[in-house]
């Protein structure tokens, strides 16, 4: 199972906030995982990986359209 993880756009450095979001999971047969929050923060994700046997796998910040950089 791999789980697909971004950093958040709008998190100020030194929040109190969760700093990534869940972007897709994949799984094969029986491996079933429903994510209920939007935002994780990064040992969130490690425990749940864990938990499950998985992977997290940690995409890249990309341009938006306006051809600025994110972060």
């Amino acid at each position: 199972m791999k789980i697909y993880v971004r950093p958040r756009q709008k998190v100020g450095e030194g929040a109190h906030q969760p700093m990534f979001r869940v972007v897709a999971v994949t799984g094969k047969g029986e491996e079933k995982l429903k994510v209920e929050a939007s935002h994780f923060r990064k040992k969130e994700l490690e425990m749940i990986a864990a938990d499950v046997g998985g992977e997290i796998v940690m995409l890249e910040p990309t341009k938006d359209e306006s051809g600025k950089g994110t972060k």
